[in-house]
């Protein structure tokens, strides 16, 4: 069994039945509430510090006046009345000197080398361990109230020095003595680390994903991620020492000595002191801690305050300028103002950084929908409000928390169908963020756009992908998240406002179809969601649970039709005789419709069934009338079958036509004329597969058709007639075009459509016109005469 050596010591403090640590059980003390100024400027006897001042924290003291000590950082510190002057003190007791047990220096090597990708998660440790000792302090005080004397408030408050890279983790929980601290800091008294150790050098061998979703799980050793030397200062109730621990990183022991500093004494608790690597000191700017705080600890249960600079506007007199005194002077009139300007002080304080309850812990009655609104967009950086939101709690074999999202509108510029990881689901462990980077664990591909956040206490600690994928714990909740998402989705559409589902269905629609085609188990749940338009319902769509009531009592199937638009699906041959009976037709005009349709199958036992295929039954068979009309026009059949040869499997006589000529069909499993169209534009297909599924086609008749009656009488007097050869070509030809498939060669369909043409006009208005021209007679032109004098020979004129 995988050790969860990054949540609990296992130390023989561990064992013990009033003690349980984790590895990293050190855990920064912090103290009061920030105070305000009023408060800093009284006189009371018990202040709090800062060493970044150097002094009582005064709210108005510039930046500039900051007088940073390499050697102290201290977020705050309590002024002890016991503290005796230098001069006095005895010398301090030297330093004891301990080696790490094996184990663990083993285990830092790989946490430092090998375990992380990401180093901020160390913040997130280091926070998770200072939560884990007030929690602790918080339970032993109901036993033992002396635990918590000190009038210190349970919190956390985290300080940095950011030009000499320092931050400083203090916490105002259960501390540790200096047996605890060899006991938790230096020795892991589990056999199940080892094989740990051994399972992640396997897996890093065989070249496999080790990373480690929520990098959760070794507690105190992720300092030494950002740190080159860490010291521990913590004070235990249980004691009445306070002990120093410090470690460098790659080295094989560590220190544990007495705080004998009165500067560095604090009342109770643990105080984290990180030196941070070159490469890691961007770590110290406070305004990235409190980034990484509220990105990772926002929903601790305890306050986190972080030392920040603030500023203050205030006004200030200004010098006035001595010639417009002088001018002021001389019009008594004019009343004099004192001249002022606004200037910003700056100063330095704490403030309170994870401010955000977490709605998912409170009573779904007692939150309003603004309160789930406001906490969407803030988790999630929405500007809108959700179309739905759903909030609840699972009990019995597993146990979490969820609230659950709708978005009102897809995101822009990115198909989340092809892209799982949309960070779109925020995984926390005992309210400590985890990780948003899933891929199909939490929540299946279709429904990639849901977002919420969802909280457990039943996870295992040390969160990798492959325990996600394994867990049962993930697939039980992954199965209540789904069901969960469907209720939600069907309030959407059983709403009073139709405009939501609506609005639902046009941004997430395609979605729910590609549920259909992946999710086999919840297609009842997935049916009544679609919706499609129909030949009863052209401009609004419907459900299917509509179709199904508006079907006629003899009507077994439900029939539909794929085509690329809703005006080419209402011109197709194929629903001449639906539309004459009344039946309603589905029109699948969305590329992802017909596979998702075939993937049903069927719907409230109803069965699917696509009127372009061959073999389509009616419900309104005549067996005497169809006996007779195979039997007259059976050899026509042959011939027009033996004319189009291999373009064709059968041709046969129709039962959907009602005003067209012919009609082709696809086979009974082949592809549709509109699943054709759709694998000819993918960019890479299989063109051998293309050929076969394509390969059979059905030539339909209609028998009462005009043009087939004369082409049977043509097969009857003269099969070989030339013309009437010609007219079987183009007659298939046009059955291409209006059945919704490409013809092989459209110059050629042209070619014989201007011929046909050509027969039909040739001579027709050219005879009209010379029979016109000949009823009437020639009419004669009246010419004037002109006159010409007569000139003499050899004159000019």
């Amino acid at each position: 069994m995988m050790h969860r050596f990054s949540r609990r010591s296992v130390s023989a403090a561990l064992r013990a039945p009033a003690t349980r640590y984790r590895i990293a059980a050190a855990a920064p003390i912090s103290f009061s509430t920030p105070i305000p100024v009023s408060a800093v400027e009284s006189d009371n006897s018990t202040r709090w510090y800062s060493a970044i001042t150097g002094g009582k924290c005064n709210t108005t003291r510039h930046s500039s006046q900051l007088n940073l000590k390499n050697d102290l950082f201290l977020g705050s510190r309590y002024e002890s009345t016991a503290a005796a002057s230098d001069s006095g003190n005895p010398p301090p007791p030297p330093a004891e000197k301990y080696e790490y047990q094996a184990e663990v220096s083993r285990l830092m090597d790989l946490i430092v080398n090998s375990l992380y990708s990401n180093k901020e998660v160390f913040l997130r440790e280091l926070i998770s361990n200072a939560s884990d000792a007030l929690d602790k302090l918080r339970y032993l005080s109901v036993t033992d109230p002396q635990l918590s004397k000190d009038a210190v408030d349970l919190d956390i408050r985290i300080q940095t020095d950011k030009d000499n890279g320092i931050i400083t983790i203090t916490d105002s929980g259960i501390g540790m003595t200096r047996q605890e601290l060899v006991d938790c800091l230096g020795t892991i008294a589990q056999s199940g680390t080892a094989k740990f150790l051994k399972a992640v050098k396997e897996s890093k061998d065989a070249g496999t994903d080790n990373n480690l979703i929520g990098q959760f799980g070794v507690g105190f050793y992720s300092a030494f991620l950002v740190s080159d030397k860490v010291v521990v200062s913590t004070k235990s109730p249980k004691s009445d020492k306070q002990y120093v621990w410090e470690g460098e990183a790659n080295a094989s022991s560590y220190t544990i000595r007495e705080e004998t500093n009165p500067e560095n004494l604090i009342p109770r608790g643990t105080r984290l002191t990180l030196y941070l690597k070159r490469d890691d000191k961007g770590f110290a700017h406070p305004e990235r801690i409190q980034k990484l705080v509220k990105n990772y600890s926002q929903f601790v249960s305890f306050p986190i305050y972080t030392w920040q600079e603030k500023g203050i506007t205030k006004e200030v007199e200004v010098d006035e300028d001595p010639a417009e005194a002088k001018e002021a002077d001389q019009d008594e009139k004019i009343e004099k103002k004192k001249k002022t300007k606004k200037v910003v002080e700056r100063y330095w304080d704490w403030e309170l950084t994870n401010e955000t309850q977490p709605i998912w812990l409170r009573n779904p009655k007692e939150v309003t929908t603004e309160e789930y609104n406001e906490f969407y967009k803030k988790t999630f950086n929405e500007y809108s409000d959700p179309l739905a939101s759903s909030h609840f709690t699972t009990e019995g074999e597993v146990e979490f928390r969820s609230v659950l999202y709708v978005p009102a509108a897809s995101p822009m510029g990115r198909d989340d169908i092809t892209n799982p990881k949309t960070k779109n689901i925020r995984l926390y462990v005992k309210r400590v963020f985890i990780s948003d980077d899933f891929d199909g664990e939490l929540f299946p591909r279709y429904l990639s756009f849901v977002k919420g956040v969802v909280d457990s206490n039943d996870l295992p600690l040390n969160v990798s992908r492959e325990i996600l994928q394994e867990s049962r714990i993930v697939r039980i909740m992954r199965k209540r998240l789904v069901r969960k998402t469907f209720d939600m989705i069907l309030g959407i559409s059983m709403s009073e406002n139709k405009g939501d589902y609506e609005t639902f269905w046009e941004n997430f629609g395609k979605h729910l179809k590609l549920g259909c085609i992946e999710d086999r188990e919840n297609h009842k749940r997935l049916a009544p969601l679609l919706r499609f338009f129909s030949s009863q319902s052209e401009d609004e769509m419907i459900s299917l649970d509509e179709y199904v009531e508006n079907m006629k009592a003899e009507q077994k199937d439900i029939y539909y039709l794929a085509a690329d638009s809703v005006s080419s699906a209402r011109n197709t041959p194929f629903l001449e005789r639906l539309l004459e009976k009344d039946l309603e037709v589905l029109y699948l005009v969305d590329p992802i419709d017909e596979v998702a349709i075939q993937s049903l199958k069927s719907y409230k036992e109803k069965n699917f069934v696509d009127i372009s295929k061959e073999d389509l039954d009616l419900g309104d068979k005549n067996e005497e009338k169809e006996k007779v009309t195979k039997e007259e026009f059976s050899r026509t059949c042959d011939w027009i079958k033996k004319r189009l040869g291999e373009k064709v499997a059968n041709v046969q006589i129709s039962n959907r036509l009602s005003s067209s000529p012919c009609v082709l069909v696809s086979g009974k499993f082949g592809w549709s004329a509109n699943m054709e169209r759709l694998m000819k534009a993918q960019t890479v297909g299989d063109t051998s597969t293309l050929e076969f599924m394509k390969g059979r086609r059905v030539f339909e008749i209609n028998p009462e058709h005009p043009i087939i009656r004369e082409l049977n009488a043509a097969f009857k007097s003269n099969p070989d007639d030339e013309d009437a050869l010609r007219a079987i070509d183009l007659l298939y030809d046009a059955a291409l075009v209006s059945s919704g498939y490409t013809p092989d060669n459209p110059a050629q369909l042209s070619g014989k459509i201007y011929e046909m043409m050509g027969m039909a006009i040739s001579g027709k208005w050219s005879t009209f016109d010379s029979q016109q021209s000949a009823s009437q007679p020639p009419q004669t032109e009246t010419l004037e005469a002109e006159v010409v004098e007569p000139v003499e020979a050899g004159s000019q004129k």
